[in-house]
C-alpha cells in the first residue's frame, strides 16, 4: 500500500471566530514527482494571524483558500525526491506547501536554506517573513529616530518582538503592549524593549501615557482595537504609523465605528500624521538588505526570538485558533515532521 500523508483544508468559511469544524483533515497518498518536480516533506509549518483574511471570500490583497483546498501556509521542507535538476534530494528549502505533511512542487518559488547558518526553523521566523515585516515595516515606513519614542502593539509576537529590538539598534526607545505579565516580563527583561504594558490590565491608556512622556513618534500597528484607542491621543506631530495588521478585528461580523473615528481625519491634518498599511512584499527588492542586518543582529544576540511549538499537524488548528487570541508566546509553528538533518 502506498504510504500515506495528510493534509488540513478548509470545510467551512468561518463566521465570527474559527472553530475546528472549519477544517478537515484528510489522508491522501503520498505524491511521485513527474518531469521538473520535486517532493516536499513538511518539517517546520507556519501559523500567522493573515491566514484568518484568507478563510473569507471578501475582497482582499489575496485569493482566498477555496473550499476543500488545503491551508496556505509557509513551511520548511525536505527535498525527499527529485527530478528537478536545481533541487537534490536532502535540501532544506523555504516553501508555500501549506498545511500538510507532503507536497509537489515544480521549484518554482524554493528557495534552499543553509542549516548551517541557524536553525532552520528561523527561516519562516526572525529571518523569514516575520522578521521581514518587521525590518521593512519599521524602517521604511517609521523610520525611528535615535531618541523617538517607538511603540509596538503585540510586543511579544514574532512581528512585535523584532521591531522593539530593531527600534533599539537604531536608537529609539521601545515600548511594547502584551497580553500577560509574562510576555511583558519576557518583552522587558529578555527582549530589552524600556517598558511593555499589560493590555488586559485597566487604564492603558493612563499607563501608556506615563511610559510614554514625550508622545509616540512611530506607533507599530498590529492589533487595533482598544490599543489603538489608548495610543492615538498620544500621537506627536509627524507621527509614522506602519498598519501591519488588525487582529482585534479579524474576527468582527459587522463593521462598527470606534470612539475615535470622527477625530482620525484631523488629526491626520493637523498632526500630519504618515499611517500606511503595508504587506512585506511591497519590499521584496530589501530581502539581502534584511538578511544581511538581520542575521547579524541574531548572531551577535541584538535581536532574540521566541518559539511556540505545537507537535503533529493535525495540533494545527487549535494552535491558529489559540493565535488569533493571543495564546501563543513567540513565534508559532508547528512540528510536522521530524527536523533531525
Amino acid at each position: 500500500m502506498a504510504e500515506q500523508a495528510q493534509r488540513i483544508v478548509l470545510a467551512s468559511r468561518p463566521v465570527g471566530e474559527p472553530k475546528a469544524s472549519d477544517f478537515r483533515i484528510e489522508e491522501f497518498s503520498v505524491p511521485t514527482p513527474a518531469d521538473g518536480q520535486v517532493l516536499l516533506r513538511t518539517i517546520w509549518l507556519s501559523l500567522d494571524p493573515y491566514m484568518r483574511g484568507r478563510m473569507s471570500d471578501g475582497p482582499s490583497y489575496a485569493t482566498p483558500v477555496p473550499i476543500g483546498g488545503v491551508m496556505e501556509a509557509g513551511t520548511v521542507s525536505e527535498v525527499i525526491a527529485s527530478n528537478n535538476p536545481n533541487f537534490a534530494k536532502g535540501d532544506i528549502v523555504l516553501a508555500r506547501a501549506g498545511w500538510q505533511t507532503h507536497a509537489l512542487s515544480d521549484g518554482k518559488g524554493l528557495s534552499r536554506i543553509d542549516p548551517k547558518l541557524a536553525p532552520v526553523s528561523t527561516a519562516i521566523g526572525v529571518l523569514g517573513m516575520p522578521g521581514m515585516t518587521a525590518y521593512t515595516g519599521l524602517l521604511d515606513i517609521g523610520k525611528p529616530q535615535p531618541r523617538e519614542t517607538v511603540v509596538v502593539a503585540a510586543a511579544s509576537g514574532a512581528v512585535g518582538s523584532a521591531v522593539g529590538q530593531i527600534a533599539k539598534i537604531k536608537g529609539a526607545r521601545a515600548i511594547g503592549i502584551a497580553g500577560g505579565r509574562d510576555k511583558c516580563a519576557f518583552v522587558k527583561q529578555e527582549l530589552g524593549f524600556d517598558d511593555c504594558l499589560d493590555h488586559r490590565e485597566p487604564n492603558l491608556g493612563a499607563r501608556l501615557r506615563e511610559a510614554c512622556p514625550q508622545g509616540i513618534d512611530v506607533y507599530f500597528e498590529n492589533v487595533g482595537g482598544a490599543v489603538f484607542e489608548a495610543v492615538f491621543p498620544l500621537l506627536n506631530a509627524f507621527a509614522r504609523i506602519p498598519v501591519c495588521g488588525l487582529i482585534a478585528h479579524y474576527n468582527d461580523t459587522e463593521a462598527k465605528a470606534p470612539k475615535w473615528a470622527d477625530g482620525l481625519m484631523r488629526a491626520v491634518l493637523t498632526k500630519r500624521l504618515t499611517i500606511r498599511g503595508f504587506i512585506v512584499s511591497d519590499f521584496a527588492g530589501r530581502r539581502d538588505d534584511f538578511l544581511r542586518d538581520m542575521s547579524t543582529w541574531v548572531r551577535e544576540g541584538k535581536v532574540k526570538y521566541k518559539e511556540f511549538v505545537t507537535e503533529g499537524l493535525e495540533s494545527a488548528p487549535e494552535a491558529f485558533m489559540g493565535l488569533l487570541k493571543g495564546a501563543n508566546f513567540g513565534k508559532q509553528l508547528v512540528r510536522v515532521g521530524p527536523d533531525e538533518i
